[in-house]
């Protein structure tokens, strides 16, 4: 049974720093693409970082980019979403997603196209 648990969401003000943290149990074999997808309350979810755990490529949607980043510790089999410059519209859940497949070039990002999910964890942004 595949798990994916997230820790790490909280409050936080305008232009602070939070880590979220996601560690997988149960795969028998490398979770080749993890990523984060977000949805805000009313809005479409978004899939914000992603990162090929064979190759460590990283991928971003553009309202990301510059201050999140995505790393792994394959030893603890976690992955990480370090997020900076924290903004009141990056306030929403966010959820932690695996395949077993890779990335495809960060289109499995966009697409929000993983076989494994997370719980989530809240984020919120105070202006």
């Amino acid at each position: 049974q595949v798990q994916l648990v997230e820790s790490g969401g909280g409050s936080v003000q305008a232009g602070g720093s939070l880590r979220l943290s996601c560690t997988v149990s149960g795969f028998t074999h490398s979770s080749n693409c993890m990523g984060w997808v977000r949805q805000a309350p009313g809005k479409e979810r978004e899939g914000v970082a992603a990162i090929y755990r064979a190759g460590s490529n990283t991928y971003y949607a553009d309202s990301v980019k510059g201050r999140f980043t995505i790393s792994q510790d394959n030893a603890k089999n976690t992955v990480y979403l370090q997020m900076n410059s924290l903004k009141p519209e990056d306030t929403a859940m966010y959820y932690c997603a695996a395949d077993a497949a890779g990335c495809s070039g960060g289109y499995r990002m966009q697409a929000m196209d993983f076989g494994y999910w997370g719980q989530g964890t809240q984020v919120t942004v105070s202006s």
